[in-house]
This record gives C-alpha cells, structure tokens and sequence, in this order.
C-alpha cells in the first residue's frame, strides 16, 4: 500500500492550477475566433446539406441524405465534377513545370533577376476579375490580339471561349499564366536554399554538366518544395470560379461549368440552399481526399533532411 501511495501522481498545486486557468484564458480568444471563422460555418453547412431549405424560406424541413441523392443523379454536377478535374489535370503540371522551369531561367540569369521577379508575379497580385476582362479582350472572335497574331502567320482564329471544344482548356490556360507566377517564386526559394557544397560534391564526382547537376542535386533536394507547390496548385485550381463567372458563365453548353460555380449557381440563382450545401460538403471531401492522397504519395517520395 504504501509503495502504491508512493507511486501515485501528485495532487496539482493551487499555482498549477492558476496556471492552466490563465493558459485556457488566454488560449479562449483564438479557440472562439476558430469557432466562428471556421468550425460553425462548416457545421452550418452540414446541417444545412440535411434539409430542404430555400433562401429566404422561413421554414425548412429535414430530409436526411435526399440532397445527395439527387446530387449523384444529376448529370449537371458530375458534368462539372468532370470539367473541374480536366482543369486541374490540366493547371497544376502546367503551372508546377512551366514555374520550376522559369526559377531555374531567372537564377541562371546573369542580371534583371529582380525585373523577372516582379514581371512573372505581377498576375498573382493582380485582381483576376480585371485580368479576366483583359483576357476577354484578347480571346475576342474578331478583334482579339490572339486571334489577330495567328491570322498574321496564316493560321484561321477560333473563338477561344463560346467553343465547346477548347473553352475550358482556353480557361486552364489562363489558370497557368495566373498560377506561375507564385510557383516561380516558391521554386526560386527552394533552389537558393539549396546548400553550394552539394553542387561542389557532384562535380567532383563527375556530374559537371548542368543537366547532371540537376538530376542529381537540384531536383531531388527540390522535392519539399515540389511537393508543397503542387498541393498549393492543386487546391488552388480546385477553388476556380472567377474567370468561369466573367468570361463563360459556365457555357457554352455547361463546357466550362466547374464545382464552386455549380454551388454559386445552386445556392444563389436558383437559392437552393440546401443543395448548395450538399454539393459544398461534396466538393470539401474531394479537396480533402485529393490532398491527403498528394501529401501520402509525395512524401514517399520526398526526403527533408
């Protein structure tokens, strides 16, 4: 018994005590902001996901999973399910290889790395929707500079966003130029963290070209970042709706109509709000599982130390 009373944790202090209080005090604020930001909207929309609710509707009524039900029915929504992993298909490798390849340009670059800089991440700090109507301009049938430049080399122009064919390709295209920009910069501080006895080893042993001392020291030490980009890239291109809402309105035909735009679309032209919510739980879970898979696949193959 008395080895047991000895083994026995003791009772906390009065000052232990006051301690935690003071740490849950002060731990109180950032947990209630958690709360409101982000935990009781998400709550919210799962409530919501399980009910009948219109916008404006003063009453609403619980019907369990039927949101969902009608949800996997619905050809409109596997249609932009579709369209949304076209686009990522299409953005992330894009904008992760064309910004991999633009941070290797600037540093090898002998001067103007700071003008490269700002120029190649000017699209990021620019506000999309303007850049969308300057993209409209550009992509126009007849007077558009795209079209004009190809008409110039003799190439016949299209029309690059009322195309079912080649709409939503002409959208991850500007979902590339918008993208590369951050990636670069990202890309640029990987490359500079990268330690220069590594470069000097492998030219010793005999990697001298640049191409060898890319494969050898430069892509595998780049492979925190690569992963870290291409998760970012992904959830990015996930979230794409403003140039769906200014340039095609989900058209020609719902060829361009993406996940965020169907729950715009659900919950604030048809004020579906119960639907809205599925298709947002719906969209969440994708997200979620999309980059949990990327984060488990990549850190296989990713070494941090």
């Amino acid at each position: 018994m008395a080895a047991a009373s000895a083994a026995a944790p003791a009772a906390p202090s009065p000052d232990d005590r006051a301690e935690a209080r003071a740490g849950y005090a002060l731990a109180m604020p950032a947990m209630a902001l958690l709360f409101v930001v982000l935990l009781g909207p998400s709550l919210a929309v799962v409530v919501l996901s399980l009910t009948d609710w219109q916008l404006g509707a003063p009453r609403m009524n619980f019907i369990g999973l039927g949101n969902f039900e009608q949800l996997f029915a619905d050809r409109v929504f596997w249609r932009s399910f579709g369209n949304t992993i076209v686009y990522c298909l299409v953005t992330v490798p894009g904008s992760v290889f064309l910004g991999l390849g633009i941070a290797l340009l600037v540093e090898l670059a002998p001067a103007g790395r700071t003008f490269y800089r700002a120029a190649y991440f000017l699209p990021v700090t620019s506000t999309l929707i303007a850049m969308a109507v300057v993209w409209e301009f550009l992509l126009h049938p007849s007077v558009g500079l795209v079209n004009l430049a190809l008409e110039a080399v003799g190439v016949k122009g299209i029309d690059w966003l009322k195309n079912p064919d080649v709409a939503l390709l002409t959208l991850a295209g500007i979902g590339i130029w918008q993208s590369v920009g951050l990636n670069m910069v990202l890309f640029m501080a990987g490359i500079q963290a990268i330690p220069a006895d590594l470069y000097e080893a492998a030219e010793v042993d005999g990697a001298g070209g640049a191409w060898d001392r890319f494969c050898t020291v430069t892509w595998p030490m780049l492979g925190p970042t690569t992963l870290f980009v291409t998760v970012v890239s992904s959830i990015r291109s996930f979230q794409v709706f403003d140039t769906v809402e200014v340039l095609t309105k989900g058209g020609p035909n719902k060829a361009t109509e993406v996940l965020l735009y169907t729950m715009y679309t659900e919950g604030f032209s048809f004020f579906r709000t119960g639907y809205a919510s599925a298709v947002t739980v719906v969209f969440v879970l994708i997200v979620l599982t999309f980059t949990l898979a990327q984060v488990r696949l990549g850190d296989r193959r990713t070494h941090y130390t």
